[in-house]
């Protein structure tokens, strides 16, 4: 079994532990650390739905809780065919963790009737907005 086939398997089984009472619409994924840790997260609704939290995201949040910042792949597991990208702002919350032009990360999308798709970050995600253009554009207010 490969790294990423791996992920697979936990990003299904984190789909399982998904709170989505509202949507219905379950979610999990499997983050690979470069340190070879595997950080698991699935999507968290809320009645107040402004508050939900992704399972990309929540995936993110607790590999940065736990001292990680550099990631390698994810899997992402819906029930949806073809199986469901990540949404934008989940794009740019990975986004934040390339460490540089020529860094990416790769992405298996699946679904639980056993549809993958490969891709990597900066192919579904053109045109990244990146913490080196936030920085080249604080020019003191445009002065």
């Amino acid at each position: 079994m490969s790294v990423i086939d791996d992920l697979v398997v936990q990003a299904l089984a984190a789909r399982q532990r998904a709170y989505a009472p509202y949507s219905r619409f379950l979610v999990g994924a499997a983050l690979l650390c470069d340190d070879g840790t595997v950080v698991a997260g699935c999507n968290v609704e809320n009645a107040s739905y402004g508050l939900c939290i992704c399972a990309e995201r929540t995936a993110v949040v607790a590999a940065v809780a736990g001292g990680r910042r550099h990631f390698k792949a994810i899997a992402i597991a819906t029930a949806s065919s073809p199986p469901a990208a990540p949404c934008g702002m989940c794009r740019q919350v990975l986004a934040e963790f390339l460490s540089g032009d020529s860094d990416d990360l790769a992405i298996a999308l699946v679904n639980d009737r056993g549809e993958r798709s490969d891709t990597t970050l900066r192919a579904i995600f053109p045109g990244i907005f990146d913490p080196r253009q936030l920085a080249s554009g604080q020019d003191g207010g445009g002065q």
